[in-house]
């Protein structure tokens, strides 16, 4: 019997249990914590001991990494407006979104005040905050 896929089906389990695909409140607020920790924090550079993500990476390619940066940063609004956040918080939401692409539009130079603004964290704050206050069951402890 020949298999369609070498990935055994075990991994779209574990995929499935870190990145829930519900519509609901509480799978959005862990696929967003989930892209949050991947754009912001998923390793560390070593001797500074700064967590870095691939938002940071992308800043480094010329032009097009920016774009694509702001491209998964602009997922967050979208699941935002399907949360029924307002407009308010989501123009919030897109101007951290637009500072840091057009920040990570200078070459090189646009990777370093990424380590200081971090959109999608700070657009993860604002997610969370609506989440706590509208659907308190969501609400986790976080880790510092």
């Amino acid at each position: 019997m020949n298999r369609t896929s070498r990935i055994p089906p075990e991994a779209f389990d574990r995929l499935a249990e870190v990145v829930p695909l519900g519509r609901d409140a509480a799978a959005v607020r862990k696929r967003l914590v989930a892209l949050e920790r991947l754009l912001e924090r998923s390793f560390v550079i070593p001797g500074i001991k700064v967590p870095v993500g691939l938002d940071l990476f992308f800043n480094l390619l010329p032009v097009g990494g920016s774009f694509i940066g702001a491209a998964m940063g602009s997922y967050m609004i979208w699941e935002a407006r399907n949360l029924g956040m307002s407009k308010l918080q989501m123009a919030r939401m897109a101007g951290n979104v637009g500072v840091d692409w057009a920040v990570g539009l200078i070459p090189v130079v646009g990777a370093v005040p990424d380590l200081l603004f971090r959109s999608n964290t700070r657009n993860l704050r604002i997610i969370k905050r609506h989440l706590d206050k509208h659907h308190p069951g969501t609400a986790t402890i976080d880790n510092p």
